[in-house]
């Protein structure tokens, strides 16, 4: 059940992730979307929204990765 839920978390930011390759493939072939009123807006909303979702799946898998001890030394919470 926690793997399912854990999957249902994660198709979020993959979703806004993909929105935001399309947003800036979209500009590249000079396609414009209709909430953006020029390219260069629509660009940097893709990139953004590209960021956000890519951040979270990293963040989260970091953290996963951490509470296991599947990490590094350097990353590893301190004790203090």
């Amino acid at each position: 059940m926690g793997r399912f839920i854990a999957l249902m978390i994660m198709i979020i930011p993959i979703i806004v992730a993909g929105y935001g390759i399309k947003q800036m493939r979209d500009t590249i072939f000079q396609i414009s979307n209709s909430p953006y009123p020029n390219l260069t807006l629509q660009f940097a909303a893709g990139f953004v929204l590209f960021l956000a979702g890519l951040s979270f799946i990293g963040g989260f898998i970091f953290y996963r990765d951490r509470k296991n001890g599947k990490i590094a030394p350097r990353f590893q919470k301190r004790n203090k």
